[in-house]
């Protein structure tokens, strides 16, 4: 680990513009420090500001402060119950310990946990731009088929933003030139020619809250994830799930994956095909094909296509199915 500097921001106005990374509950950037792939000079820590809160915003949505814990927001009844599909994701993600940790803005920010990303005797386009991607040719069982490019094959290791995306989170960001937010689904950068660059925020910026919108009554969310072991892995292929039903049909069809996108992927294909329609095995099977049509697996990840397609139709099986209580 390379020497740093350490300072204490006493607010939002104090942190912004300056050099160094922001620390929150530090879980990722201290394991990547040890590991010599981030090798910041200064750290600024904003794990105190005032950014915990969770709270409902006026038009019904909900604000979720930057520093607020994993475990905190998964608990909280604002989120548990208005929005299940993000309390399931974060519950699914990590440890407890890990969870009581990590902070909202961090696992926004969170990094892939290729394993040539986290070697630095391993040529890595997203660590080191122009020295290659190792992955390609290496071991890729854990990594990406969607969003990919000759340069990057990472994955997005993250639940909660699986769960965001298909929200439609936007992400509030203070920077030396004032406010922005940024949708969520822009907040993301494909790794094309530069994997290096994975946000929209720019030097010296803040996250300092997420927000959600609200969602219809009768809204049905859950998050599903397959995985190689039922506790503190990473997954092979997830699926956020948010389906408002209405006259026995789809009225609105939200879909995000995880494991399976260089990004967490919105499903677009697959609501179009979706909206308006009643639900049935065939839909949910083009629904399926739909989404990984333009998918670009390698030997060791091909099985991500059949495996990522089942479980976007079991998710939207279970979204769409009735209850016991409902069926009453």
């Amino acid at each position: 680990m390379t020497l740093f500097t350490y300072a204490k921001a006493e607010s939002v106005k104090d942190a912004v513009g300056r050099e160094g990374r922001f620390l929150a509950g530090g879980t990722g950037l201290y394991d990547l420090m040890k590991l010599d792939v981030e090798r910041p000079e200064a750290l600024v820590d904003v794990s105190g500001l005032p950014l915990e809160g969770i709270e409902r915003t006026s038009d019904g949505g909900l604000k979720i402060g930057a520093v607020a814990r994993n475990a905190a927001v998964a608990h909280h009844p604002e989120v548990f119950k208005g929005y299940p599909v993000l309390s399931q994701a974060i519950l699914q993600g990590a440890s407890g310990q890990i969870r009581n940790m990590a902070s909202t803005a961090g696992n926004l920010l969170q990094r892939t946990r290729c394993v040539y990303f986290r070697d630095v005797d391993m040529p890595c386009n997203k660590r080191e731009p122009g020295s290659g991607c190792s992955a390609i040719e290496g071991y890729h069982k854990n990594l990406a088929i969607l969003g990919v490019s000759e340069k990057c094959i990472a994955s997005n290791p993250s639940d909660q933003n699986v769960a965001l995306m298909a929200l439609g989170a936007t992400v509030h960001i203070q920077g030396p030139k004032g406010q922005r937010t940024i949708p969520i689904g822009e907040f993301y950068r494909l790794p094309g020619d530069t994997p290096h660059i994975e946000t929209a925020l720019g030097k010296g910026e803040l996250v300092t809250h997420v927000s959600l919108p609200p969602l219809p009554q009768g809204t049905k969310s859950l998050y599903l994830k397959l995985r190689d072991r039922a506790s503190y892995e990473f997954a092979l292929a997830s699926t956020a799930a948010i389906v408002t039903m209405k006259d026995g049909r789809m009225d609105d069809v939200r879909l995000a994956m995880g494991g399976v996108g260089s990004i967490p992927w919105r499903a677009k294909e697959a609501e179009a095909i979706l909206k308006g329609q009643a639900p049935s095995p065939d839909l949910f099977q083009k629904a399926g094909e739909a989404t990984f049509r333009g998918a670009t697996p390698h030997e060791g990840n091909a099985f991500k296509v059949e495996l990522g397609r089942r479980c976007l139709i079991q998710a939207l099986t279970l979204a769409t199915t009735p209850s016991a209580q409902e069926k009453a």
